[in-house]
């Protein structure tokens, strides 16, 4: 791809490459025999060497040994690479700083996986080497500034099929001035040559996974995840959402069978009104659910939260947006209003998600605003 963000673009693509390694070799650790995960043995991950799980997040989903390295990892190399830019990720050292033991497992898998010396040491100093690092993704960051590059991570998204060995995702966005301008997304289990329905136990057989990257006005790409950028043929995907023009030819994508944050049955709803068939393509992960749109596996989906105090994160949605828009997708909330990247790690400025081929984007939101009035959901539209 020949455009101004080359050199970001071989950096991002190399060092996601890098992060789903990580990945890999914690999840392969974990459901070792005794990991504690799906093998035989009856060993405690609090006790098991690299063993991913650990503690729970104040959102209760698990916080892994792969988050914070991978988190670690990123910021590193970018921040090497681009020393002026910004970082927003989901972690932050505060759990690390409490438990030694992880902060250990972290500092080993980094060894292991990230360019350690002839020696075996670590590519970082010390344990406060690595909190520093982390902690470069919660320092306040002015996203709307026209000159701000900012650097937005999801280390592991979908922790909890993760751990199962099911479908997770890396993300990895650029924002300038709040604007989404490139995506690199790791896929370790997600076939590039994946159709509809995806779900979250659908494993590449071939185990090659795959990367989706996207810069903004250029296109979206998708290519096999292992070999060097230069050297791996990739495949344009298709501006297919152009190409729908008919409720008829409308697929979803959703989080059914896991569902605890959205109004379930207002989502089925809306697909009955459209007569879109439900649960299409059934994914944990927000970032897997915009791979699945760009990929063309699916081309709608709709959210909304069972509270009006439930707000997105950032890392969740930034730069995976952008694949959908750059093959043709539409995205609002719920009230048809432009997700807005400036409003800091919550987006708080906006509620649930919308997103349609651009000349259907109407109908799917106003099926949505006609269920929730059906259904007495009125608080949700205010």
């Amino acid at each position: 791809m020949d455009s101004p963000y080359r050199r970001e673009l071989q950096v991002a693509i190399t060092a996601a490459q890098t992060a789903a390694h990580i990945s890999r070799q914690v999840l392969s650790a974990f459901r070792r025999p005794g990991g504690d995960g799906d093998g035989d043995g009856d060993g405690d991950a609090a006790t098991t060497s690299a063993g991913p799980l650990d503690l729970v997040k104040d959102d209760l989903s698990p916080v892994t040994v792969a988050d914070f390295a991978i988190q670690a990892f990123l910021v590193r190399t970018l921040g090497g690479a681009f020393p002026s830019d910004g970082f927003v990720g989901e972690e932050s050292s505060s759990e690390l700083r409490t438990n030694p033991g992880l902060t250990s497992r972290v500092l080993a898998v980094l060894a292991q996986c990230a360019g350690a010396g002839a020696g075996g040491e670590t590519p970082f100093r010390d344990a406060q080497d690595i909190y520093d690092t982390i902690d470069r993704c919660v320092a306040p960051q002015k996203h709307s500034d026209t000159n701000n590059r900012t650097w937005v991570f999801d280390p592991i998204d979908g922790t909890k099929t993760f751990l199962r060995g099911e479908q997770y995702a890396i993300n990895i966005a650029l924002l300038e001035g709040g604007r989404q301008v490139l995506s690199v997304v790791a896929c370790p289990l997600l076939s590039p040559d994946a159709t509809a329905p995806v779900n979250d136990g659908h494993v590449d057989p071939t185990g090659r996974g795959c990367i989706l990257y996207a810069v903004r006005g250029h296109g979206a790409f998708v290519r096999p995840l292992p070999g060097s950028h230069d050297e791996v043929q990739a495949r344009r995907l298709p501006r297919h959402a152009d190409s729908v023009l008919s409720p008829a030819d409308l697929h979803a994508v959703t989080c059914w069978a896991r569902l605890d944050s959205g109004v379930d049955m207002v989502h089925k709803a809306v697909a009955e009104q459209l007569k879109v068939p439900f649960p299409g393509s059934d994914l944990l992960g927000w970032v897997l659910r915009w791979v699945v749109l760009a990929m063309g596996a699916a081309n709608m989906t709709v959210w909304v939260y069972k509270r009006r105090d439930r707000f997105a994160k950032i890392w969740d949605h930034a730069g995976a947006m952008l694949l959908f828009e750059e093959v043709g997708g539409k995205i609002t909330d719920v009230h048809g209003k432009d997700i807005d990247l400036t409003a800091g790690r919550t987006l708080k400025t906006n509620f649930g998600f919308v997103a349609a081929p651009q000349s259907l984007h109407h109908l799917v939101l106003d099926a949505l605003h006609n269920e929730l009035k059906a259904q007495g959901k009125h608080e949700l539209l205010r």
